[in-house]
């Protein structure tokens, strides 16, 4: 007997219809002889509903009352599924996080799991029950509900079945499994059969909506088998496994785009030591995400710091700079109409020139650079947010990834 850690995201269980058809498939699953346990997240468009619902009532919301409010998304799936489940004629329970034994960090809105201990879950497997649980949620060290981050229950679903030692944990989704880029931009998008722990959080971390950056960490550190698959079909999905020799082959596995961040310039900065390491553990300390970083070179003892962070972070950002003294002599500067796009690939270890070639395809599109980020598998470029998907067919084509999927067995066989 397997265990099988499923997740649904909220398109798949939208409305009463989803919840229906889900409710078949994990009943087709049990019935294959599996152990069951399902995470699901919140339907539809709930929790953009309750964010905007929150900001209704108070523009800036505490983050521990916007936990509280958020977590009940999920809650409102798990015991609707439950309920599908037990009209199919199924044995269902459904959970919250922290009944299901998740503990987190003390972090408001995206919480780190720090734990779980899976003990009611396990009884209730024990039973013959298929358990459901509300993602994106645990319990922290005030006993209060934290939330995980948006995505937060591709990691719920990870971190279960790494707890609960499962056979296989399946993402399912909307879309058939990871592609070379967003179909929806990029006409001749190709289905990956396989890609990398590494290649996989890169794109997660870079604008990808496939999986949760922290859920393919857990995935590589605990060696969870991954697949990403439809909901909506039984198609084959893609598997995130540990990097094998022929991957290499492949130069760039595929392009990731974020149009949600925004660029900051700190302006006239002193040029002397420690004055960039204040500045940003101010903005660590404010639990705000910096990306790509680029300081301007000096003129009398003064510079300019420039960064990306995610637009929802931005006002955050901005008052935590505007509060620090002697930093910037020049104010601070926002522009929110810039994009991130990035290419992945563990090829890149073993094959010069792909940078030339990246920003080659760019400028032949009359795209501009304004920032750049390198890592060993991937490279970044900040640019205009009008050129992003401009951009993003650009590069698919001067990569051919179309070709380079197919002959990786890209499509299904």
């Amino acid at each position: 007997m397997a265990l099988i850690v499923q997740k649904y995201g909220g398109s798949s269980v939208a409305d009463v219809q989803c919840m229906q058809r889900v409710a078949r498939r994990i009943i087709k699953t049990r019935d294959l002889g599996n152990q069951v346990v399902v995470v699901v997240s919140a339907m539809g468009d709930t929790t953009d509903d309750l964010i905007e619902l929150a900001k209704k009532i108070n523009a800036e919301p505490d983050d521990r009352e916007m936990d509280a409010l958020m977590a009940t998304g999920e809650q409102v799936s798990s015991a609707v599924l439950a309920m599908a489940l037990h009209a199919a004629g199924a044995e269902a329970i459904s959970m919250t996080g922290p009944q299901a034994g998740i503990t987190t960090d003390g972090v408001h809105l995206k919480a780190k799991i720090r734990d779980i201990k899976p003990v009611r879950l396990k009884k209730a497997l024990k039973e013959g029950k298929i358990v459901v649980v509300a993602g994106f949620q645990g319990l922290n060290p005030r006993e209060d509900i934290a939330t995980l981050g948006r995505g937060g229950s591709d990691t719920t679903a990870v971190a279960l079945a790494a707890a609960t030692d499962a056979d296989k944990c399946q993402i399912l989704k909307d879309v058939d499994g990871v592609f070379t880029a967003n179909p929806r931009v990029v006409a001749d998008a190709q289905k990956l059969d396989e890609i990398s722990y590494d290649e996989m959080l890169e794109m997660a971390s870079l604008g990808s909506e496939v999986l949760q950056s922290r859920a393919v960490e857990f995935a590589k550190k605990y060696g969870v088998c991954l697949e990403v698959m439809s909901s909506f079909n039984e198609n084959p999905g893609t598997i995130v496994r540990e990097e094998v020799r022929n991957m290499e082959d492949i130069v760039v596995r595929g392009i990731a785009c974020d149009k949600g961040q925004a660029k900051v310039t700190v302006r006239g900065v002193p040029d002397k030591p420690g004055t960039a390491a204040r500045l940003f553990k101010e903005l660590a300390n404010s639990n705000i995400n910096v990306d790509m970083i680029v300081q301007n070179i000096s003129e009398n003892a003064k510079t300019d710091v420039s960064f990306t962070v995610p637009r929802s972070e931005l006002a955050k950002a901005k008052r935590v700079l505007d509060a620090l003294e002697n930093i910037s002599a020049g104010g601070v500067m926002v522009d929110e109409d810039v994009a991130k796009v990035s290419i992945v690939g563990v090829g890149m270890r073993s094959h010069v020139g792909v940078a030339s070639r990246m920003f080659d395809a760019l400028a032949k599109n009359t795209i501009n650079i304004e920032m750049i980020a390198t890592s060993e598998i991937k490279i970044s470029v900040a640019i205009r947010k009008a050129d992003a998907d401009k951009a993003v067919v650009a590069l698919h084509k001067a990569f051919e990834l179309g070709k380079a999927a197919k002959k990786s067995g890209a499509k299904k066989k």
